[in-house]
């Protein structure tokens, strides 16, 4: 039985472009009526396609497809689906990490409401972190601009950090700065130098707390004052420079509201 192109088209959902271009590479040999021009295709055709189907189904682009169909050998077969196996590999490790990074992430949001203004001690994460904006200016150093297009490149696994220095914790400066962190876990999982301007910040013992800032440019080192006093209260002093990230922007009160954890390193 023959099959018009637009049937075949149908039978595979697939666009009559690519059954022209499966011709013009010569996976299918459709005959050609030479009074109307229309291509009929064969079982024998109809063979090739479901094919050239199933290797899309791995991934595989159209012109490697109708390579692997027309012009490969035993050898270069086997070569190229262990080459794809590889990186379905890697697709699934990746995808895995992503769905941990998921799960971190919605653990961090609920217990960061639950420690809102809560104050307690513990050792800080231990990360890596550079740093861009100074209050509301970025750094245009050349350096630095090149490592925060790095950077964005391994979202999701990153956290929007600030540090707000001592010195400015002692006077009650509004001094801040902004950039980029990453727990160790992920430095190592993706290889990541650590060079300067980066920093690496190991665990230290500190006031830990969550705090929340409505409203545009309000963020303020301020917001940790509440732990400055529980370090106060409890014989603490701080010894080096508060450091946190965003948990999560959400609309409250008809606000967008920034939730933010925080870490101030202490010694008694």
């Amino acid at each position: 039985m023959k099959y018009k192109i637009g049937d075949v088209a149908k039978i595979f959902g697939i666009s009559p472009d690519l059954l022209r271009y499966y011709e013009k590479k010569g996976v299918v040999h459709p005959e050609k009526d030479r009074d109307n021009h229309y291509r009929y295709y064969d079982s024998w055709d109809m063979n090739f396609l479901a094919d050239c189907l199933w290797f899309k189904a791995y991934g595989f682009g159209i012109e490697q497809i109708a390579h692997m169909m027309t012009n490969t050998g035993y050898e270069e077969l086997m070569d190229t689906m262990t080459q794809k196996r590889s990186q379905i590999q890697q697709t699934i490790h990746m995808q895995n990490l992503l769905l941990g990074r998921c799960q971190e992430y919605l653990d961090e949001v609920a217990s960061g409401k639950a420690a809102l203004y809560q104050c307690n001690l513990q050792n800080s994460p231990e990360l890596v972190l550079y740093l861009n904006r100074h209050n509301f200016s970025y750094d245009k150093s050349e350096d630095i601009q090149s490592m925060g297009q790095r950077w964005l490149k391994y979202m999701p696994f990153t956290h929007r950090c600030f540090e707000i220095a001592q010195q400015t914790l002692a006077q009650g400066d509004e001094d801040y700065a902004w950039g980029f962190s990453m727990s160790m876990n992920y430095v190592q999982e993706f290889q990541v130098p650590v060079e300067p301007p980066m920093v690496h910040l190991p665990p230290q013992k500190s006031i830990h707390s969550v705090f929340k800032s409505a409203g545009k440019n309000n963020f303020s080192p301020r917001h940790v004052d509440f732990m400055l006093d529980f370090a106060r209260q409890n014989g603490l002093t701080v010894c080096g420079n508060a450091h946190g990230h965003l948990l999560c922007s959400v609309l409250e009160d008809g606000e967008l509201t920034g939730y933010f954890e925080v870490w101030i390193p202490v010694e008694e």
